[in-house]
Formats: structure tokens, C-alpha cells, sequence
């Protein structure tokens, strides 16, 4: 899940200046899940923006924006609105917000509504919590699914370092170090010798941006 923030309503608003006329787009999934960019937020927004002075002409909320021709279907059902908007404001993360301007024909200005924050996983409380970076080479499997390149804040592929202690981070020390939760998950499922092997530095070319996976033939 990509995890968002709404920006503050002043800085939409700074955002919008020039515009009075706004079109929103909203997200189905994660922005849905967020509370940042659902069909409440949406219209929560929308009504905040016409009390200070802005018309709302449309929305649409793609159930993933950030799949093209789902924001191409919902543009072409509200044509006419589009035509009317001076800009378009997504209420999604960046991924959805650049699909929907690579998508949208009439070539207006995106804004973002929102922050992105991470990729993360929620819990059943409601929270939110980074799991992993992208990084283009899985270490999972060898780790016992839990990944110390976004857990460990030096990224260590092995550990733990010296500045541990009585298993606790010391960069944070409320934090357990990831690495004694990699032993306790290893050490359950009789996989310790996979921590006698020496990870090999990351190939750093594998992270290189923006990454692409081109599936057309």
C-alpha cells in the first residue's frame, strides 16, 4: 500500500490561487484506506474549497488512479466537466497524480493534495507502518520476511551492529533491533545457518531511478 498524508488545507489552497474553477480525483484503494483521498475525503474537501471561494465542477475517484486506462474511463465520462476546470487536483499519492496527468487530454495543470508518505502495510488498529523500500533486490527470503533494509536505519544486510543493546536500536532505543527480531524469526523456523552466510554489499544499480519493467512485446 502507498501511504499518504492530506496536505493542509492552507497549503491546497496556496496550491490553488490562481485557479477558481477545480476538478478533484480521489483513489479508491490506498488513498481510500488512508482517509486521505476516499469518497468522504473527497467531498469533505470539496465542500472546504467552495467555503473559501473555490467551484468545485466535478470528481471522479478511480479505483486506482494510478492504472491508466482506469483514469482515462472516468475522464471520459466527465468530458464536460473536465472542459469546465481550470485545474485538477489529485487526492492521491504522487503515482496517481502523474498518472492522471499523463492521462488526461485537455492538458491541464495536477496538483497534489496530498504527501506521500511511504509503501507500508496497515494494521488492524487503523495504523500505518513502512515495510519496505523498493530496492529492487529481496533479501525476504534470506531474513525471515522481515526486511532490514527499511527496519534497520543503516540498512545493515548483516547485523546486528555494535551499537546494540539488550536488543534494542541505538539510534531509537524503543525500538527492537531488527536483526535480533531476524535471529528470534530464524532461530523459530531452524534457519539459523542462513545467518552464517556474509550478505554481499547491495548492487546499487538495481535501486537506480525511476525504475521500469517494460511487459510489451
Amino acid at each position: 500500500m502507498i501511504i499518504t498524508e492530506q496536505k493542509p488545507l492552507e497549503k491546497i489552497l496556496e496550491s490553488l490561487k490562481e485557479y477558481t474553477k477545480i476538478f478533484l480525483v480521489g483513489c479508491g484503494e490506498c488513498s481510500t484506506s488512508c482517509k486521505t483521498g476516499g469518497e468522504k475525503e473527497v467531498i469533505q474537501l470539496k465542500d472546504a474549497l467552495e467555503r473559501n471561494g473555490k467551484r468545485v465542477v466535478g470528481f471522479v475517484i478511480p479505483k486506482a488512479p494510478c492504472i491508466a486506462s482506469q483514469v482515462k474511463m472516468e475522464f471520459a465520462k466527465n468530458r464536460k466537466a473536465l472542459e469546465e476546470a481550470e485545474v485538477i487536483l489529485s487526492l492521491t499519492c504522487g503515482l496517481g497524480a502523474q498518472s492522471v496527468k499523463e492521462n488526461d487530454r485537455l492538458g491541464h495543470e495536477v496538483i497534489p493534495g496530498c504527501n506521500t508518505v511511504c509503501m507500508g502495510v496497515m494494521d488492524a488498529q487503523g495504523n500505518f507502518f513502512e515495510r519496505c523500500s523498493a530496492c529492487g533486490e529481496c533479501v525476504l527470503d534470506i531474513t525471515g520476511g522481515i526486511c532490514p533494509i527499511t527496519l534497520c536505519p543503516k540498512s545493515l544486510l548483516n547485523g546486528p551492529c555494535g551499537g546494540m543493546d539488550k536488543g534494542k536500536c541505538e539510534v531509537d532505543k524503543e525500538r527492537d533491533c531488527v536483526w535480533v527480531l531476524i535471529y528470534k524469526e530464524l532461530e523459530k523456523r531452524k534457519k539459523l545457518d542462513a545467518l552464517k552466510k556474509i550478505q554481499k554489499p547491495k548492487d546499487f544499480q538495481k535501486a537506480t531511478k525511476p525504475h521500469k519493467l517494460i511487459m510489451a512485446k
